[in-house]
């Protein structure tokens, strides 16, 4: 796994290189919604380009995370298949809710069930490498939906530019980024982590939680300001050494976002001294972004060892996925 982290950047520029060579079969054409389709690892991207798109689309966006799609799907819907292992019981079933809706379908996926049948029925389908844990994988996943966004006219090509300059960062500043993970890792090492972060961020907040459950092996819940500040806030009432706290900060996050996370921190103050402000690098969105995955993702592999706990194991999702076969 800490091969998988240290390679990121590279993961990415043969992101954009899939991307920009894979040949539409669909052409460009107008849509009522997007719904992106897609659990865990291979859900996740969609749910920080949905933070991305927030305000530059003008249809709705919905990141589906179940067996079935919204009832609203239709022929006018963009619906983005997103299984990395292409095997994903969830994703399969939604695929062919979104074909019998006469949808506009663009899988992407390593091979499998969802392959197998874009090739039968002649869809478009984005093929990433394979043989990876999908959670080290979210970087082939978020490209190709920006790139499949693109091709239909729903977005610019701006990011494209943005993850090239992250590119650039996270290669120069690898150093100091496994530095900062160390020091923070050995923060919470042996506490509960509670992740917050601006609603504009709610996805990377997200991921951090997941793979510090999979990769660290802990338990650990997170939440967005301002929504927060509405009911969880009440539940900080006891003491919490055993729990840390971890903010993802932008210096341009929304100015009474800011005010409210600074007195977040005074109410967090009364109940734990274990608080950590990370702050995003770089200029765009998509260089924030990538920057706090490597940064986060290093973190979950270091108190991975710091556990004594293999960063890849999964088994209790393997007898998961055994149990279920049975039924």
């Amino acid at each position: 796994m800490k091969k998988l982290v240290l390679d990121f950047p590279i993961q990415l520029q043969e992101a954009i290189i899939i991307g920009k060579n894979h040949r539409f079969i669909t052409p460009a054409t107008e849509f009522s919604n997007v719904v992106v389709t897609g659990l865990g690892g291979s859900g996740i991207g969609g749910s920080i380009v949905q933070n991305y798109v927030f305000d530059k689309l003008k249809i709705p966006f919905i990141v589906n995370k179940d067996y079935t799609l919204p009832s609203f799907v239709s022929k006018k819907s963009l619906v983005i298949v997103c299984s990395y292992s292409g095997n994903t019981e969830e994703t399969v079933m939604a695929l062919h809710q979104a074909k019998k809706a006469k949808a506009t379908v663009v899988c992407i996926t390593s091979g499998g069930q969802i392959a197998e049948f874009a090739n039968k029925k002649k869809l478009d389908c984005v093929l990433v490498p394979a043989g990876m844990p999908p959670r080290a994988c979210i970087g082939y996943s978020v490209v190709q939906i920006l790139y499949t966004l693109s091709h239909f006219g729903l977005i610019g090509s701006q990011f494209e530019r943005e993850i090239k300059a992250a590119i650039k960062d996270m290669k120069a500043g690898e150093n100091e980024t496994q530095k900062k993970a160390l020091a923070i890792s050995k923060k919470i090492f042996g506490k509960l982590p509670i992740i917050y972060s601006s609603s504009t961020f709610e996805g990377v907040a997200i991921r951090f939680r997941q793979q510090l459950n999979e990769n660290s092996k802990l338990l650990c819940w997170h939440g967005a300001i301002p929504e927060m500040n509405h009911n969880e806030l009440v539940g900080w009432r006891d003491q919490a050494q055993d729990k840390a706290v971890i903010i993802l900060r932008n210096k341009d996050d929304y100015e009474r976002v800011q005010t409210r996370m600074e007195i977040n921190k005074k109410v967090f103050k009364k109940y734990t001294s274990n608080i950590v402000e990370i702050y995003s690098e770089g200029k765009g969105y998509w260089e924030k972004v990538f920057y706090f995955i490597h940064l986060t993702d290093w973190v979950s592999v270091m108190l991975a060892d710091m556990r004594e706990v293999d960063a890849t194991e999964v088994k209790v999702i393997d007898f998961l996925k055994k149990s279920l076969s049975k039924v």
